[in-house]
Protein backbone atom coordinates (compact mmCIF):
# COMPACT_ATOMS: atom_id res chain seq x y z
CA UNK A 1 0.00 0.00 0.00
CA UNK A 2 1.12 3.31 -0.87
CA UNK A 3 2.00 6.25 1.78
CA UNK A 4 -0.97 8.13 -0.20
CA UNK A 5 -3.17 5.46 0.12
CA UNK A 6 -2.78 5.20 3.62
CA UNK A 7 -3.20 8.23 4.70
CA UNK A 8 -6.27 9.22 3.06
CA UNK A 9 -7.36 5.97 4.85
CA UNK A 10 -6.27 7.34 7.87
CA UNK A 11 -8.08 10.63 7.62
CA UNK A 12 -11.75 10.35 7.00
CA UNK A 13 -13.12 12.63 3.87
CA UNK A 14 -15.58 15.13 5.49
CA UNK A 15 -18.74 16.80 3.10
CA UNK A 16 -18.13 20.19 2.10
CA UNK A 17 -20.57 22.55 3.73
CA UNK A 18 -23.36 23.42 1.62
CA UNK A 19 -23.15 26.33 -0.56
CA UNK A 20 -24.76 30.04 1.30
CA UNK A 21 -27.82 29.92 -0.88
CA UNK A 22 -28.63 26.43 -0.06
CA UNK A 23 -28.59 27.29 3.85
CA UNK A 24 -30.47 30.46 3.31
CA UNK A 25 -33.34 28.64 1.20
CA UNK A 26 -33.06 26.03 4.26
CA UNK A 27 -33.71 28.90 6.59
CA UNK A 28 -36.50 30.55 4.36
CA UNK A 29 -38.66 27.25 4.19
CA UNK A 30 -38.27 26.29 7.79
CA UNK A 31 -39.74 29.88 8.84
CA UNK A 32 -42.65 29.91 6.00
CA UNK A 33 -43.20 26.33 7.38
CA UNK A 34 -43.16 27.70 11.21
CA UNK A 35 -44.88 31.42 10.62
CA UNK A 36 -46.24 31.64 7.35
CA UNK A 37 -47.82 28.38 6.59
CA UNK A 38 -50.00 27.93 9.74
CA UNK A 39 -52.33 30.96 8.95
CA UNK A 40 -52.27 30.76 5.30
CA UNK A 41 -54.04 27.40 6.10
CA UNK A 42 -56.40 28.82 8.65
CA UNK A 43 -57.01 31.36 6.18
CA UNK A 44 -57.71 29.18 3.04
CA UNK A 45 -60.06 27.38 4.84
CA UNK A 46 -62.46 30.33 6.32
CA UNK A 47 -62.49 31.62 3.12
CA UNK A 48 -63.77 28.37 1.48
CA UNK A 49 -66.17 27.92 4.39
CA UNK A 50 -67.47 31.73 3.28
CA UNK A 51 -67.64 30.64 -0.46
CA UNK A 52 -69.63 27.42 0.68
CA UNK A 53 -71.86 29.83 2.66
CA UNK A 54 -72.48 32.48 0.53
CA UNK A 55 -73.13 30.70 -2.55
CA UNK A 56 -76.52 29.54 -1.87
CA UNK A 57 -79.00 31.54 -3.14
CA UNK A 58 -80.43 34.49 -1.48
CA UNK A 59 -77.36 35.15 0.95
CA UNK A 60 -76.63 37.97 3.07
CA UNK A 61 -73.22 38.60 1.69
CA UNK A 62 -71.68 37.69 -1.75
CA UNK A 63 -69.12 35.13 -1.71
CA UNK A 64 -65.28 35.65 -2.45
CA UNK A 65 -65.16 35.39 -5.66
CA UNK A 66 -67.84 37.63 -6.39
CA UNK A 67 -65.86 40.53 -3.95
CA UNK A 68 -62.96 39.85 -6.47
CA UNK A 69 -65.23 40.36 -9.21
CA UNK A 70 -66.99 43.26 -7.78
CA UNK A 71 -63.91 44.85 -6.92
CA UNK A 72 -61.42 44.22 -9.38
CA UNK A 73 -60.76 47.77 -10.27
CA UNK A 74 -60.46 49.11 -6.93
CA UNK A 75 -57.83 46.18 -6.63
CA UNK A 76 -56.23 46.90 -9.80
CA UNK A 77 -55.75 50.80 -9.50
CA UNK A 78 -55.83 52.03 -6.07
CA UNK A 79 -54.64 55.25 -7.28
CA UNK A 80 -56.93 56.56 -9.44
CA UNK A 81 -58.08 60.35 -9.39
CA UNK A 82 -60.98 61.50 -10.69
CA UNK A 83 -61.38 64.13 -7.91
CA UNK A 84 -63.27 65.29 -5.12
CA UNK A 85 -64.21 62.13 -2.98
CA UNK A 86 -63.89 60.19 -6.08
CA UNK A 87 -60.60 58.40 -5.30
CA UNK A 88 -58.73 54.96 -4.59
CA UNK A 89 -58.36 53.28 -2.06
CA UNK A 90 -55.12 53.94 -1.47
CA UNK A 91 -55.35 57.87 -1.09
CA UNK A 92 -58.38 56.83 0.96
CA UNK A 93 -56.15 55.05 3.65
CA UNK A 94 -52.93 57.31 3.25
CA UNK A 95 -55.84 60.06 4.12
CA UNK A 96 -56.83 58.54 7.39
CA UNK A 97 -52.96 57.16 7.97
CA UNK A 98 -52.31 61.20 7.51
CA UNK A 99 -54.57 61.93 10.50
CA UNK A 100 -53.86 58.91 12.82
CA UNK A 101 -50.36 60.19 12.41
CA UNK A 102 -50.84 63.69 13.31
CA UNK A 103 -53.00 62.56 16.14
CA UNK A 104 -51.08 59.76 17.50
CA UNK A 105 -47.71 62.26 17.55
CA UNK A 106 -49.38 64.31 19.76
CA UNK A 107 -50.68 61.82 22.28
CA UNK A 108 -47.17 59.85 22.42
CA UNK A 109 -45.36 63.16 23.47
CA UNK A 110 -48.02 64.89 25.67
CA UNK A 111 -49.02 60.98 27.18
CA UNK A 112 -45.46 60.36 27.60
CA UNK A 113 -45.00 63.45 29.39
CA UNK A 114 -47.81 63.17 31.67
CA UNK A 115 -46.96 59.63 32.35
CA UNK A 116 -43.24 60.98 33.89
CA UNK A 117 -45.13 63.05 36.13
CA UNK A 118 -47.42 60.60 37.57
CA UNK A 119 -45.07 58.28 37.88
CA UNK A 120 -42.41 60.32 39.60
CA UNK A 121 -44.60 62.63 41.73
CA UNK A 122 -47.20 61.16 44.25
CA UNK A 123 -48.95 64.31 44.41
CA UNK A 124 -49.62 64.21 41.09
CA UNK A 125 -50.63 60.84 41.09
CA UNK A 126 -53.36 61.90 43.32
CA UNK A 127 -54.38 64.72 41.98
CA UNK A 128 -54.44 63.61 38.08
CA UNK A 129 -54.88 60.01 38.51
CA UNK A 130 -58.96 59.43 39.25
CA UNK A 131 -59.04 61.97 36.53
CA UNK A 132 -57.81 60.52 33.77
CA UNK A 133 -59.74 57.10 35.17
CA UNK A 134 -62.89 59.06 34.54
CA UNK A 135 -62.07 60.53 30.82
CA UNK A 136 -60.69 57.05 29.53
CA UNK A 137 -63.49 55.37 30.16
CA UNK A 138 -65.38 57.88 27.45
CA UNK A 139 -65.86 56.37 24.17
CA UNK A 140 -63.82 58.04 21.55
CA UNK A 141 -67.05 59.16 19.22
CA UNK A 142 -68.69 60.72 22.33
CA UNK A 143 -65.98 63.44 21.75
CA UNK A 144 -66.67 64.04 18.20
CA UNK A 145 -69.42 66.94 18.73
CA UNK A 146 -67.54 68.56 20.79
CA UNK A 147 -64.24 68.75 18.95
CA UNK A 148 -66.33 69.89 16.29
CA UNK A 149 -67.99 72.59 18.13
CA UNK A 150 -64.58 73.54 19.68
CA UNK A 151 -62.80 73.54 16.02
CA UNK A 152 -65.31 74.40 13.46
CA UNK A 153 -63.91 71.99 11.32
CA UNK A 154 -64.04 68.31 10.33
CA UNK A 155 -60.14 67.36 9.70
CA UNK A 156 -58.81 69.05 13.41
CA UNK A 157 -61.62 67.40 15.10
CA UNK A 158 -61.13 63.97 13.80
CA UNK A 159 -57.42 64.34 15.07
CA UNK A 160 -58.37 65.46 18.88
CA UNK A 161 -60.33 62.33 18.89
CA UNK A 162 -57.51 60.34 17.57
CA UNK A 163 -55.29 61.90 20.24
CA UNK A 164 -58.11 61.50 23.06
CA UNK A 165 -58.34 58.23 22.67
CA UNK A 166 -54.57 57.19 22.42
CA UNK A 167 -53.37 59.32 25.08
CA UNK A 168 -54.80 56.72 27.87
CA UNK A 169 -53.04 53.43 27.49
CA UNK A 170 -49.41 55.94 26.30
CA UNK A 171 -50.24 57.72 30.35
CA UNK A 172 -50.97 54.82 32.40
CA UNK A 173 -48.10 52.40 31.14
CA UNK A 174 -45.84 54.51 31.04
CA UNK A 175 -46.57 56.24 34.64
CA UNK A 176 -46.58 52.56 35.64
CA UNK A 177 -43.45 51.93 34.07
CA UNK A 178 -41.73 55.08 36.13
CA UNK A 179 -42.80 53.65 39.35
CA UNK A 180 -41.08 50.22 38.16
CA UNK A 181 -37.56 51.15 38.20
CA UNK A 182 -35.80 49.65 40.51
CA UNK A 183 -34.70 51.38 43.85
CA UNK A 184 -31.16 50.02 42.97
CA UNK A 185 -31.35 52.29 39.37
CA UNK A 186 -32.21 55.18 41.92
CA UNK A 187 -29.49 54.84 44.24
CA UNK A 188 -27.15 54.00 41.73
CA UNK A 189 -28.01 57.64 39.85
CA UNK A 190 -27.51 59.38 43.45
CA UNK A 191 -24.36 58.15 43.89
CA UNK A 192 -22.71 59.33 40.77
CA UNK A 193 -24.40 62.39 40.86
CA UNK A 194 -26.84 62.61 37.67
CA UNK A 195 -28.74 65.50 36.89
CA UNK A 196 -32.32 65.53 36.24
CA UNK A 197 -31.83 65.64 32.18
CA UNK A 198 -28.98 62.75 32.60
CA UNK A 199 -31.09 60.58 34.80
CA UNK A 200 -33.86 61.00 32.61
CA UNK A 201 -32.34 60.24 29.52
CA UNK A 202 -29.82 57.35 31.13
CA UNK A 203 -32.12 55.89 34.02
CA UNK A 204 -35.93 56.59 33.52
CA UNK A 205 -36.48 55.68 29.55
CA UNK A 206 -34.36 52.93 29.38
CA UNK A 207 -35.79 50.96 32.41
CA UNK A 208 -39.17 52.66 31.79
CA UNK A 209 -39.55 51.35 27.59
CA UNK A 210 -40.85 48.26 27.95
CA UNK A 211 -43.96 49.74 29.48
CA UNK A 212 -43.90 53.06 27.65
CA UNK A 213 -43.54 50.84 24.16
CA UNK A 214 -46.49 48.41 25.33
CA UNK A 215 -48.86 51.47 26.08
CA UNK A 216 -47.92 52.77 22.29
CA UNK A 217 -48.86 49.46 20.53
CA UNK A 218 -52.35 49.59 22.37
CA UNK A 219 -52.46 53.43 21.29
CA UNK A 220 -51.68 52.62 17.47
CA UNK A 221 -54.22 50.45 17.75
CA UNK A 222 -56.89 52.41 19.20
CA UNK A 223 -56.16 55.13 17.01
CA UNK A 224 -56.92 53.37 13.90
CA UNK A 225 -60.11 51.92 15.26
CA UNK A 226 -61.07 55.81 16.09
CA UNK A 227 -60.28 56.91 12.97
CA UNK A 228 -62.12 54.74 11.00
CA UNK A 229 -65.36 55.69 13.28
CA UNK A 230 -65.08 59.29 13.16
CA UNK A 231 -64.43 59.13 9.43
CA UNK A 232 -67.93 58.01 8.98
CA UNK A 233 -69.24 60.93 10.56
CA UNK A 234 -67.15 63.68 9.72
CA UNK A 235 -66.90 62.86 5.51
CA UNK A 236 -64.55 63.80 3.24
CA UNK A 237 -61.80 61.28 2.20
CA UNK A 238 -60.74 58.47 4.26
CA UNK A 239 -61.21 54.83 4.36
CA UNK A 240 -63.87 55.03 7.24
CA UNK A 241 -66.12 57.55 5.34
CA UNK A 242 -65.57 55.14 1.76
CA UNK A 243 -67.01 52.57 3.88
CA UNK A 244 -70.22 54.79 5.19
CA UNK A 245 -70.52 56.03 1.34
CA UNK A 246 -70.65 52.29 -0.54
CA UNK A 247 -73.42 51.31 2.57
CA UNK A 248 -75.36 53.87 1.89
CA UNK A 249 -74.78 52.55 -1.96
CA UNK A 250 -75.18 49.31 -1.32
CA UNK A 251 -71.94 48.42 -2.48
CA UNK A 252 -70.86 45.66 -0.08
CA UNK A 253 -68.51 43.91 -1.83
CA UNK A 254 -66.48 47.49 -1.59
CA UNK A 255 -67.06 47.23 1.93
CA UNK A 256 -65.56 43.94 2.22
CA UNK A 257 -62.85 44.75 0.36
CA UNK A 258 -62.17 48.16 2.75
CA UNK A 259 -62.08 46.21 5.80
CA UNK A 260 -59.94 43.46 4.88
CA UNK A 261 -57.39 47.04 3.61
CA UNK A 262 -58.25 48.66 7.14
CA UNK A 263 -57.60 45.17 9.03
CA UNK A 264 -53.79 44.66 7.26
CA UNK A 265 -53.00 48.25 7.76
CA UNK A 266 -53.60 47.79 11.31
CA UNK A 267 -51.50 44.66 11.33
CA UNK A 268 -48.86 46.39 9.78
CA UNK A 269 -49.03 49.56 12.33
CA UNK A 270 -48.77 47.03 15.46
CA UNK A 271 -46.00 45.15 14.25
CA UNK A 272 -44.06 48.59 13.27
CA UNK A 273 -44.32 50.05 16.85
CA UNK A 274 -43.54 46.38 18.00
CA UNK A 275 -40.54 46.06 15.49
CA UNK A 276 -39.23 49.55 17.15
CA UNK A 277 -39.85 48.56 20.92
CA UNK A 278 -37.65 45.79 20.49
CA UNK A 279 -35.08 47.77 19.18
CA UNK A 280 -35.28 50.39 21.88
CA UNK A 281 -35.80 48.00 25.01
CA UNK A 282 -33.22 45.65 23.69
CA UNK A 283 -30.93 44.71 26.88
CA UNK A 284 -33.67 45.44 29.19
CA UNK A 285 -37.11 43.63 28.68
CA UNK A 286 -39.56 42.65 25.78
CA UNK A 287 -41.80 44.95 25.23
Amino acid sequence: MSNTTSIAGLAPATAAPPPAWRRHAAALAQYFTRHALPPLVVLSLLVGIWELLCQAPGAALPPPSQVIADTWELITDPFFDNGGNDVGLAWQILASLERVAYGYLLAVIAGVSLGVLVGQSTWALRGLDPLFQVLRTVPPLAWLPISLAGFQDSNPSAIFVIFITAIWPIIINTSVGIRNIPEDYRNVARVIRLNGVEYFWKIMLPAAAPYIFSGLRIGVGLSWLAIIAAEMLIGGVGIGFFIWDAWNASRISDIILALVYVGVVGFLLDRMVAWVGKRVTRGTSPA
